[in-house]
């Protein structure tokens, strides 16, 4: 699964998009106060994670993009 593929199956399941932020493919403007993520890291891995009070907290680093991509779903759905 790739982002584009990730955003299609949370539009799917009804998942709001004011709850995630996909690096390239979903960044709601304006950005809503909380929310998860999966972006590059800078290493030339992946990262999930949540931003919430203005601050990026990292829950796993993955070494591909479908890897972390799989990781977002299973926290969203």
């Amino acid at each position: 699964m790739d982002r584009r593929a990730l955003h299609a199956a949370l539009v799917h399941e009804r998942i709001p998009g004011g709850y995630y932020r996909i690096e390239g493919v979903h960044e709601p403007v304006p950005a809503p106060p909380d929310f998860l993520f999966v972006r590059r890291s800078g290493d030339g891995g992946w990262e999930t994670g949540a931003f919430e009070r203005g601050t990026h907290e990292v829950i796993a680093r993955h070494p591909d993009e479908a890897t972390a991509c799989a990781h977002l779903l299973s926290l969203l759905v």
